[in-house]
């Protein structure tokens, strides 16, 4: 291994790719654990081994030598369950992210909550093998149905393991939970991710409380949501924009689910690309009091920063042109390749150069749920600020 590799393994980081390997012992099989030693062949860490994948190695630990056996993988599991004590602790939310991958040192492996429903989504064919080990070490009250989903995994039978029940029947739609309180559904099966957007959560409560009396773009709103925190909220008016019709026709579905608390709201779709119906609103003079821009990843990979900064300076400046004089714009980035700095700088840059200067009123970043553990953790960054009067 080389020695950059080496440092900054025993400085924490998860990963390990196939170019700082040296040697190999002997090739191994996804899944197998896999030893790392320094240049004096003295034992340096130990994880799991995935041949397929770039990230060769993903360190499950490093420094002084231990088993790695189900009842560490136990352990850890309870460890992550107990930190999010403080998400469930008011009763009124029971979706949430139990393990959060390389963040809770169980890298490439996500397990997420809704209500007695757990998600294991699993981002390398390392974590196949150990599958029976992280089900048995789930608390009694995830054990209702288990549902195992895959990530970009390479290996040619994984489309028969994504989307399967490892405990209890596959729901026959989607799966309902609650989320501050209001109430929504996960399709655990076919959906993105794992079925919601979890990470969004607090940001999603933010609008809600700033979206009284006032008129709402919600573009990017894929399930909806920010529409219905923001309906809830007391908002008059709300817009969900987005290019997949059945992920607004779920939306409409989540808004009906509260209906008692949505009913003085006016919500209406548009099936359409974010930029093109943007920029019809604009030609058509409307304007809205809350503008929010949630995209998806537009850069995962190192050479598509620069792409991925043009299109959120471009989105800023449609969303700016939509704002009311005082109105509020909430823009957000996923992408862990862009640095967070670089993002507020593109937006707030955008924003001038069409006029609408900002004035930032917070930057937001990841829930208690999703922490951070190491740089490219850190990928969730969001704006919420006003165009003064």
């Amino acid at each position: 291994m080389t020695s950059d590799a080496l440092r900054q393994i025993r400085g924490g980081h998860p990963w390990v790719f196939d170019a700082s390997l040296t040697s190999v012992g002997h090739p191994g099989a996804p899944g197998d654990l896999a030893v790392v030693f320094d240049d004096r062949r003295r034992f340096a860490a130990i994880g799991l081994y995935d041949p397929t994948s770039p990230i060769r190695v993903r360190i499950l630990h490093h420094g002084d030598p231990v088993p790695i056996d189900d009842a560490w993988f136990h352990e850890r599991i309870a460890a992550a369950f107990a930190q999010r004590a403080m998400v469930t602790s008011h009763g009124r939310t029971n979706a949430y992210r139990v393990v959060h991958g390389e963040n809770d040192g169980l890298p490439g492996l996500v397990i997420d909550r809704y209500d007695s429903t757990a998600v294991i989504k699993a981002y390398t064919a390392a974590w196949l093998p150990h599958v029976r080990a992280v089900v048995a070490g789930l608390p009694p009250e995830l054990r209702e149905r288990v549902v195992l989903r895959l990530g970009r995994v390479a290996r040619r039978d994984a489309a028969a393991f994504d989307g399967v029940a490892l405990i209890g029947e596959l729901p026959d739609g989607s799966v309902p939970f609650r989320e501050a309180g209001l109430a929504f559904e996960a399709d655990v099966v076919r959906g993105q991710k794992t079925g919601h957007f979890l990470d969004q959560r607090d940001n999603r409560i933010r609008v809600g409380r700033l979206a009284a009396g006032r008129r709402v773009l919600d573009v990017f709103a894929c399930t909806g949501g920010f529409s219905v925190h923001a309906a809830a909220g007391g908002a008059t008016d709300v817009l969900s924009v987005d290019q997949s019709a059945p992920a607004l026709a779920t939306a409409r579905r989540n808004m009906a689910r509260n209906a008692d608390l949505v009913a003085g709201t006016r919500h209406h779709v548009a099936v359409g690309d974010a930029f093109a119906v943007m920029s019809e609103l604009a030609a058509a003079g409307r304007d809205f009091d809350v503008v929010v821009v949630d995209p998806p990843s537009f850069a995962s990979r190192r050479e598509q920063v620069p792409t991925a900064l043009r299109a959120y300076g471009g989105l800023t400046a449609l969303a700016v042109a939509l704002l009311a004089p005082g109105g509020t714009l909430v823009q957000a980035s996923c992408s862990s390749r862009v640095a967070a700095d670089d993002f507020h700088a593109t937006v707030e840059r955008a924003a001038r150069a069409a006029g609408r200067p900002l004035h930032v009123t917070a930057r937001t970043g990841h829930p208690p749920d999703h922490p951070i553990g190491f740089p490219e953790g850190a990928y969730l960054k969001a704006l919420f600020a006003v165009v003064p009067e």
